[in-house]
């Protein structure tokens, strides 16, 4: 049976060996990238088009044509390619049109070997489109699965291109377009311009479909990849509106590699063409922990794609029997008797068979993400593992940091009971926000706001246990800021551990002396990071990352002190000083726009379950849960202990 696809949905492969036919109504451009797994192209040898139409596995149209087939050998691509994009582009330097808006939409289809079809996909809503990748065939778990795209380009190849990490993006494009108007670019030499491992201009998708360049600033603390390493830009969360952002995977402090890493056991497909069982750590990496990052992060991906696809199959199917309805009711004679009762039934039943074929394929894919999630969940780390799991049991100190961190749970309404972990790359790049305001309070979760205060102090009191338990003795410390003392019986677990770099600080004076230390920390260790001496820092300065937690904000801050704040929040970072903040944003209402930018700088969590983050490809609202202590756990207990015996024998 052929599946037909919608923007975002995906559909397994039973073979390796395709056809795709794309018939466009009007002479196009059509190629091939070759991408890692998160579709970096390294280079123009990486790009099947017309001027170079066959690559190992694939082989595409030397001209540009209203019909073309392509033939696509999945065994044969290189093992470092885990994506195939199929890309359409207008021809310029013609009379034809310039935008794909102005055209009929475009139809692709895939075949097997024997001419059987098994997906097709109309590439619709376009507009000032110039260039377009229409699908991509991509490696999930040694199984390879096809995906409707349709992400288009008003910048045309050059665009494209450029969001793929291609090198010199504009003079493929204008070799490429050569090809049908022949000039000087037409003599671009494919083999002297090689991908430099590096990948100069990420997108990231937007929810509308659009891409738009990231050229954020490197990570100060990240150092570069190691020789040969993928170079991997996968979309973290960066806060609480939208989760996006370029990432450097090197980790810091962690030392070079000299050989490539360790190959992951192979996931193949099973005999009977079912998906083969899910493997912990089943992603690139050179590390296990790095692979069981990237495996999250494919399966936050996987979920929002699979989502988007049920609910725009769903969204189509109402839009199509509202259509059948006001035509069928548009003949007076049809609304009365019993045409207008028939003409709703049929429009109905036709509404729910595209639903229930829909839901169909979402509880296939969430099967399949379950199974995964069941297996990945159990092997991960400390720093990435929920409080009850058994990796907390036999808990030691660590030798290095992690490169990430678990946050909480990520979780949509239609995907119940499955959640994907929130992970979040160390060190961290912002400050965060825990709210303990009546926005973030479900009714009947607490009984009153001091409950919910009290449970804002319980988050940010697990995080910083978990950040102590994840890093090195001595290389991580957290200072508290409790200016009325309403925190000190939730704060026992750190205090009573004996696991604070000092007393948490009480009263106005108490505030601005800790403020004060950490400001003139980060001064020095900002001049001499810039001097270049930085093991000539005063004796009485602690190296330690830094993590000041501050309780019921603004409560004792006048305003030298909220400028110190300010001060912490945008520089701190950098040099290794990290805010929590527990306060409800209402409390600080007095202080009028003047604390916008701190709001906007930090990631809101909340201490109970909240619909308020945006995942970077689709553009879902997920519903945020916190990474909480079981209820009578004296899990953070044993693991503060061993954090404070390690701590001794370091000093």
């Amino acid at each position: 049976m052929t599946a037909e696809l919608v923007r975002g949905q995906n559909h397994p492969l039973p073979q390796v060996r395709l056809e795709i036919r794309i018939s466009a109504g009007v002479p196009v451009l059509a190629g091939a990238t070759l991408g890692d797994e998160n579709g970096t192209v390294r280079g123009p040898q990486r790009v099947a088009h017309p001027g170079a139409p066959t690559l190992p596995g694939v082989e595409v149209s030397g001209q540009a044509a209203a019909e073309h087939r392509l033939a696509v050998d999945l065994s044969a691509v290189p093992e470092a390619v885990h994506r195939v994009g199929v890309f359409l582009a207008l021809p310029i330097g013609t009379a034809g049109p310039l935008r794909f808006g102005a055209v009929p939409a475009p139809r692709t289809a895939v075949h097997g070997p024997d001419g059987t079809e098994i997906a097709r996909y109309t590439v619709s809503g376009l507009d000032t489109e110039a260039a377009l990748i229409a699908l991509e065939l991509y490696r999930r778990q040694g199984a390879w699965k096809i995906r409707a795209m349709g992400q288009g380009y008003a910048g045309g190849l050059p665009a494209l291109f450029a969001d793929q990490g291609l090198p010199e993006a504009d003079m493929l494009a204008a070799a490429i377009h050569g090809t049908t108007n022949p000039g000087p670019t037409a003599a671009y030499d494919h083999g002297t311009h090689r991908a430099n491992g590096t990948h100069r201009a990420n997108g990231t998708h937007r929810a509308n479909g659009t891409h738009r360049a990231n050229d954020a600033a490197r990570n100060p603390y990240d150092t570069p990849a190691p020789e040969g390493a993928p170079a991997l830009d996968t979309p973290p969360p960066a806060g609480s509106r939208t989760l996006g952002g370029p990432i450097d995977y090197s980790h810091p402090r962690r030392p070079r590699h000299t050989a490539p890493p360790s190959p992951t056991p192979a996931a193949c497909p099973a005999a009977d063409g079912q998906p083969a069982p899910p493997v912990a750590g089943d992603a690139v990496g050179w590390s296990m922990e790095e692979r069981l990052y990237n495996q999250v992060w494919g399966m936050f991906e996987d979920l929002a794609r699979a989502m988007a696809a049920y609910r725009g199959a769903v969204d189509f199917a109402d839009t199509r029997q509202e259509k059948e309805l006001d035509q069928a009711l548009a003949d007076p004679r049809a609304r009365l008797g019993d045409g207008n009762a028939a003409a709703r039934e049929a429009a109905q039943t036709r509404r729910d068979q595209l639903a229930d074929q829909a839901r169909a394929v979402l509880d296939r894919d969430l099967a399949q993400l379950t199974a995964e999630s069941e297996v990945v969940e159990p092997a991960l780390p400390p720093a990435y593992a929920r409080w009850d799991s058994p990796a907390w049991h036999g808990y030691r100190v660590p030798a290095e940091p992690p490169m990430a961190l678990r946050l909480g749970d990520l979780h949509l309404p239609e995907s119940l009971p499955l959640r994907i972990p929130l992970l979040v790359r160390l060190p961290l790049e912002h400050g965060l926000w825990i709210d303990s305001g009546a926005t973030a309070m479900p009714e009947g979760s607490f009984a009153d706001s001091t409950a919910l205060r009290q449970a804002a102090m319980e988050t940010a009191v697990a995080l910083a246990a978990r950040l102590l338990a994840v890093h090195p003795a001595g290389e991580f410390a957290v200072r508290v800021i409790d200016p009325a003392g309403a925190g000190t019986r939730t704060l026992w677990p750190l205090t009573g551990a004996g696991v604070l770099a000092a007393p948490p600080a009480t009263g106005a004076a108490g505030v601005m002396d800790v403020l004060e230390r950490l400001t003139r920390r980060v001064d020095l260790v900002q001049m001499a990071v810039r001097g270049g001496a930085a093991g000539s820092l005063p004796d009485d300065v602690d190296t330690a990352r830094q993590l000041l937690i501050i309780n019921d904000f603004p409560h004792g801050f006048d305003d030298r002190a909220i400028t110190r704040l300010r001060y912490l929040a945008d520089e701190g970072p950098a040099v290794g000083v990290h805010l929590v903040l527990v306060a409800d944003r209402a409390d600080a209402a007095a202080y009028g726009p003047l604390l916008d930018p701190l709001w906007r700088s930090l990631m809101r969590l909340t201490p109970a379950p909240d619909e308020h983050f945006a995942d970077p490809w689709v553009g879902h609202a997920w519903t945020y849960e916190p990474a909480l202590v079981p209820v009578g756990s004296r899990v953070v207990e044993q693991v503060l202990a061993e954090v404070a015996a390690a701590s001794t024998k370091h000093k």
